[in-house]
């Protein structure tokens, strides 16, 4: 597991934990081209006071993130988190159902912290079926209305399927996609944010 603190010497500053699988761990490039520290710059460059963790591991389920959140809440104790997992039980076609569940215990276990919360939601290809593949957008959808947080719908909009910005897997951003994703995450995160 690589959770490593990106940049900021400050104690004091307030921690933004990114809490997710690959598609946040820069899974293939060098760390520092991944949106999480093209985040953290962006952050410092705009006067915003956070210390950026990245908690990200490759090839995270939700099973996976609901077993190691309670102990990098306790040890970062994050003002905000963002929360990217759902793509790999996906991918597995694993129930959606205990996806929904694992992701409800999750923001469940953030709540009391009273870390603010962004909910990132990734699409899948219509291989997959179009009944499973709109139950994962239904899933992330109904998750924010029920739980009332803030949702990005698809992290890879402008970036999925397109061979110029994804890695020889066809799954993965590659390194020119990461300020793509970066605007994408940055949007939805902006309200978010204090000085």
């Amino acid at each position: 597991m690589t959770s490593n603190a990106i940049a900021a010497s400050s104690t004091s500053a307030r921690t933004l934990l990114v809490f997710g699988d690959s598609l946040s761990a820069a899974y293939g490039l060098q760390v520092d081209q991944g949106w999480v520290v093209l985040l953290q710059k962006r952050l410092a460059d705009q006067g915003y006071g956070y210390r950026v963790v990245n908690a990200s591991v490759s090839g995270e389920t939700t099973s996976g993130g609901r077993a190691r959140l309670a102990r990098a809440l306790a040890q970062h104790k994050p003002a905000l988190v963002i929360l990217e997992l759902g793509a790999n039980d996906a991918l597995r076609g694993l129930p959606l159902k205990d996806a929904e569940a694992n992701l409800a215990a999750m923001i469940a276990a953030i709540r009391p912290t009273k870390a603010k919360l962004l909910l990132v939601g990734i699409m899948i290809p219509p291989n997959y079926g179009p009944q499973y593949a709109q139950g994962l957008t239904d899933m992330y959808q109904r998750l924010a209305k029920v739980q009332k947080v803030p949702l990005l719908p698809f992290l890879l909009e402008g970036v999925a399927l397109d061979p110029r910005l994804t890695q020889a897997d066809g799954l993965h951003p590659n390194a020119q996609a990461q300020p793509r994703l970066l605007e994408n995450v940055w949007a939805a995160l902006k309200p978010l944010l204090e000085r």
